[in-house]
């Protein structure tokens, strides 16, 4: 039994060794703050949804239609995506990767909600 003990204490120091800085939403404008490689990937990632979803819901209402929205909210996307954490956070790109690996966080999902929201919202409003 006194095994068994030994490594339930032995995992649970782990865990805390292992653990990262908790997420706070004061962390989302800090320059300063130390941020974590997921963390800062879900972070993007949510962002770029968001973004998604309201590009893709005014492109419905207004309604605009063609290739070149798409485009457009990709560039729109990556510029937000950019901005924030080159200019709000001011993290170095190269503890995470570069810029690639930043920039493409998120970018398929977020295409994706973007084209439904945008197909939902026209079919809807429009027809």
């Amino acid at each position: 039994k006194s095994s068994m003990k030994e490594s339930k204490s032995s995992f649970k120091q782990q865990q805390n060794n292992d653990q990262v800085s908790p997420f706070t939403y004061s962390k989302l404008f800090d320059p300063e703050a130390d941020w974590d490689k997921d963390q800062l990937g879900d972070v993007l990632h949510w962002i770029r949804q968001l973004v998604g979803l309201f590009c893709g819901l005014f492109c419905g209402a207004v309604p605009l239609v063609g290739g070149i929205w798409v485009l457009g909210f990709l560039a729109i996307s990556s510029g937000i995506i950019y901005g924030y954490y080159s200019l709000i956070l001011k993290v170095d790109e190269e503890d995470f990767g570069g810029h690639g690996a930043l920039l493409q966080e998120g970018l398929f999902a977020s295409l994706t909600l973007f084209l439904l929201c945008w197909i939902l919202g026209y079919s809807l409003a429009h027809f």
